[in-house]
């Protein structure tokens, strides 16, 4: 039993993810998109200690660990054209058209902004999968990788709450799957007021949020003697 708000959420860890959303260099990293783009990302550094701590305990009671990254090919034709929504919303698209000079290297894949961080590299048995809008649902695998694992219950840490998390978050749960987020191994792209607004959206509506010791506090004595 997890300890969350609003209520404790039962999680076989056989039947639990934890999904890591895009712990990449262009939302954790010193010259990423998201500092390039002028977002305040000093609250990384922390979310990464976090992140790894929940995946220790994670991988040692069994539960799968699935990797985003969000990106594209490298002449961005995944990111859409005039004619997408995406590509007028994008602030690394945005970002790329102001400064010609970063055209191809952010969050294009074969390019750092697009690498996980250092810390946070997987491991054997691990998941990675690619996702190119801020849905993990959309056009990627992950359906289909969940259900073959029998898995319903998904465990969000990374970057950012208010986007990438809040919005696979939402999609999972009219899947059927039930999410929580460890709200201090994420962080937000925007002012602190947003990261508590998705939070609250989360845990009023689509899903739950709990913390980082309360997992470990529940899933640690798992780990195998």
């Amino acid at each position: 039993m997890l300890p969350a708000r609003p209520e404790p959420i039962p999680l076989d860890p056989a039947r639990t993810a934890v999904i890591v959303i895009d712990m990449q260099n262009a939302y954790a990293s010193k010259g990423g998109y998201l500092d390039l783009a002028g977002f305040d990302i000093a609250g990384a550094a922390g979310v990464i200690d976090k992140i790894s701590d929940v995946l220790d305990v994670a991988r040692d009671a069994g539960m799968t660990v699935i990797y985003f990254q969000n990106g594209w090919d490298d002449q961005y034709v995944e990111a859409g054209g005039e004619g997408s929504p995406n590509w007028w919303k994008s602030n690394a698209l945005k970002t790329m058209r102001a400064r010609p000079e970063l055209q191809g290297k952010l969050l294009a894949r074969g390019q750092w902004d697009y690498e996980l961080v250092d810390a946070l590299k997987p491991k054997a048995g691990d998941i990675q999968l690619h996702k190119t809008r801020y849905s993990g649902f959309f056009n990627s695998q992950l359906d289909s990788v969940l259900r073959s694992r029998n898995i319903r219950n998904l465990v969000f840490v990374g970057i950012a709450t208010n986007v990438c998390v809040e919005s696979t978050l939402r999609d999972g749960f009219f899947l059927e799957y039930f999410g929580t987020v460890l709200e201090d191994a994420t962080h937000q792209a925007g002012p602190d007021f947003v990261q508590k607004a998705a939070l609250y959206n989360i845990e009023t509506f689509f899903g739950w949020v709990s913390t980082v010791a309360d997992f470990k506090g529940a899933f640690g004595q798992l780990a195998p003697k």
